[in-house]
């Protein structure tokens, strides 16, 4: 399985972004595929997931402000971010996994392919 995640950029605080994360080697039905940050020296941290019957799950600090959906018929996951913040500036990275159970959706270990990232930098 390969990830390629883009939509990253520079934005000002209240803007939004959409990072697309496009799969490879295998069907968006057969894997379960979230979206991690990471800033500088802080850990990284879960921030949404689409399961494999597009069912979703949500950072609860960020579920108010960020959408994250799927196009099968491309075989890419979307996230949609609205009303950035300085603090969401980090490395954002798409990660996949076949055999992850619903309770450790969320803790990256369990996730093994893993995207480049995409640098997401927001001004105040």
């Amino acid at each position: 399985v390969q990830l390629q995640a883009s939509g990253g950029g520079l934005a000002q605080a209240g803007d939004s972004l959409r990072l697309s994360c496009a799969v490879s080697g295998r069907t968006l039905r057969n894997i379960v595929v979230t979206w991690f940050r990471q800033a500088p020296e802080k850990e990284r941290e879960f921030v949404a997931g689409i399961n494999r019957s597009g069912g979703t799950f949500y950072s609860d600090s960020m579920k108010d402000r960020f959408t994250i959906s799927r196009d099968n018929a491309k075989n890419t996951v979307y996230l949609q971010m609205n009303s950035l913040k300085p603090e969401d500036t980090a490395v954002h990275y798409c990660a996949a996994s076949s055999t992850v159970i619903s309770s450790s959706y969320r803790s990256s270990d369990m996730y093994g392919y893993r995207g480049q990232g995409t640098q997401v930098t927001v001004s105040s």
